[in-house]
């Protein structure tokens, strides 16, 4: 597990934010060279990198390699792997496609958090790698904070107090980011062993004839014999994930009833 929010405070912060405030470069050149790259184009390699072959494949030297520069000359945009990596979070968070302030959004304040959930299950499809990131410490940058401006002004038509306005937002955002890693992390298992979950679990089977005990598991059974299980593992994941986002946002909202 990596963690984001490694790097050094204020240099991270320029470097996260150098869109609305330029920074200078973190070395100088070599005299008598152009510089043939930009922090953007470091970024969008590590990205394209660890898309494809892993977070590990997007090292420093991996990067370099991949953008056809020494590894010194890296170091020149972007001081250590754990800058390089809040950048890469960061600008991968504000990939969602989120209303700001003013932009039109779903009327109905549900829909509004709907639109959360289907963006960030999207973004952790496209970007596996995510999942293997602890954001306990976040890149505080355009991109996570465009989010929560998002989440909490959703929040805030409830009408709750501002210390639960806050906390609903929270919970929404720790629901749906852990439900959308664990999602990215089952299929990329799908893809780099080539098999279904329904596949390996037709291949344990036995289990059932051969272990299970229905004494020991009375609720378990009843549940099967009921047809409680549903028809597959992505059918299941997909109903249990709605299933409890739908309850969380029920009691969210019988706050403001109260």
């Amino acid at each position: 597990m990596r963690h984001s929010g490694g790097g050094a405070a204020g240099r991270t912060l320029a470097l996260l934010w150098r869109k609305q405030r330029p920074v200078a470069p973190v070395g100088k050149p070599a005299l008598g060279r152009r510089p043939t790259l930009d922090l953007d184009k470091v970024v969008d390699a590590g990205i394209a990198l660890a898309d494809a072959k892993g977070l590990a494949a997007a090292s420093m030297n991996g990067v370099a390699k991949e953008l056809g520069v020494g590894t010194m000359t890296l170091y020149t945009y972007v001081p250590s792997k754990d800058e390089l990596l809040d950048l890469m979070v960061d600008q991968v968070l504000g990939e969602r496609d989120l209303p700001g302030p003013g932009d039109p959004r779903p009327a109905d304040w549900r829909d509004q958090i709907y639109l959360y959930s289907d963006q960030t299950r999207a973004m952790f499809s496209r970007h596996p790698w995510l999942a293997g990131i602890s954001t306990i410490r976040p890149p505080v940058g355009p991109g996570m904070l465009a989010a929560r401006e998002y989440l909490l002004s959703a929040c805030a038509v409830l009408g709750l107090p501002a210390r639960q306005t806050n906390t609903a937002a929270l919970a929404i955002t720790t629901y749906i980011d852990s439900a959308a890693g664990l999602e990215a992390e089952s299929e990329q298992l799908e893809k780099s062993t080539r098999q279904s979950h329904d596949a390996w679990w037709h291949e344990r089977n036995d289990l059932w004839e051969t272990y299970f005990d229905v004494e020991r598991h009375p609720t378990m059974t009843a549940i099967w014999h009921a047809e409680g299980y549903g028809d597959g593992t992505r059918e299941a994941a997909d109903e249990s994930y709605r299933f409890g986002l739908d309850r969380l946002l029920d009691g969210i909202q019988s706050l403001a009833k109260a």
